[in-house]
């Protein structure tokens, strides 16, 4: 099967050497023409997931046109706040059936939308817009670790068509209806993964960080359940299993974003010290403000929004987040 895969960033460059080891034949494009002239010449991509060569039956190239030509499955893998851009400019070259998988996991920063919203806007074709989510480290990923993913959309027949595209030996894919759910997990773990972060960088331990992804994942349902979503979906691979993974692993850019914040760097610094994107930084934003029209209870996402884009000294943050009322747990 051909498979074309829109962005070269760590997950994307994952997700082709899974593919090209299931035999599909794979091409993926990248934005920046340079950049990816490099990554094709060198089989090499160490921006963003160093240390990986590239087998050279993997097509790379930023010729939109030319990688998508033909192509029977189209993974979308940029970052959340460049989907509508990149999939506005490539859209007179999707193939009219293929299937649409997007990879990102955040929010839209102007609109508040997920991803495959923002997907089934610029192209009017919702039924075959997919998600894919869960814990899938990329580094892990290329290793051929055992990775364990759940793929989301409303066409069951689109979804059990994908699992036996996507599966491998190593990389095990479920299936889920809820859509909704699974993107907002996506999207919500990486601002817990924040929040465990800067705790981190705080020296907190793990007793702190235990009690982010306890009452974090709390936030994340309530989120979830007063924009529709399932309730078990929390409790799966996009939210519990995808939370764990990010919030403790060496690997979480989030995480790691995190750290920086609580060890003193400023948002600029912080920003300025990673290529990678931390899709939690910008979603966080947006949650501070949804959460109030939505009128849920989320105190520990404004507080990750407040540090990063108020000023609030996250020490003091935690000191809020401590010193608030007792109430019962459920």
């Amino acid at each position: 099967m051909k498979v074309a895969i829109l962005g070269n960033g760590g997950f994307g460059t994952a997700m082709a050497l899974s593919l090209a080891r299931a035999g599909h034949a794979v091409a993926m494009w990248g934005h920046d023409a340079v950049y990816t002239t490099q990554i094709a010449a060198s089989r090499q991509n160490p921006r963003y997931l160093d240390g990986v060569t590239l087998p050279d039956s993997i097509r790379i190239g930023s010729d939109a046109a030319a990688v998508l030509d033909r192509s029977e499955l189209v993974l979308v893998a940029v970052p959340t706040q460049h989907v509508r851009s990149v999939v506005t400019t490539v859209a007179p070259q999707l193939p009219v059936t293929a299937p649409l998988v997007s990879l990102a996991k955040g929010l839209e920063q102007a609109t508040g939308k997920r991803p495959t919203e923002v997907i089934a806007e610029v192209l009017g074709a919702a039924a075959r817009v997919f998600a894919l989510s869960g814990p899938s480290h990329a580094e892990e990923i290329a290793r051929e670790l055992p990775t364990t993913v759940v793929v989301a959309g409303h066409d069951e027949a689109g979804l059990q068509w994908l699992q036996t595209a996507l599966q491998t030996k190593s990389f095990r894919v479920y299936r889920n209806r809820d859509v909704l759910g699974i993107e907002v997990c996506g999207a919500l773990k990486n601002v817990m993964a924040l929040a465990a972060g800067i705790a981190d960088g705080l020296g907190y331990g793990d007793n702190a960080k235990a009690a982010i992804l306890t009452r974090g994942l709390v936030e994340m349902q309530r989120y979830g359940l007063a924009c529709g979503a399932d309730k078990h979906t929390f409790f799966g691979l996009a939210g519990v299993g995808d939370l764990a993974v990010t919030a403790f692993s060496r690997h979480g850019r989030n995480r790691a974003f995190g750290e920086r914040i609580g060890r003193g760097e400023t948002l600029e610094q912080a920003l300025k010290a990673s290529p990678k994107v931390a899709e939690g930084v910008w979603t966080s934003k947006v949650v501070a403000k949804e959460q109030a029209r939505l009128g849920v209870e989320m105190p520990i996402a404004v507080a990750v929004s407040r540090v990063l884009f108020d000023g609030l000294p996250a020490k003091q943050a935690v000191r809020e987040l401590m010193e608030r009322d007792p109430k019962a747990e459920a």
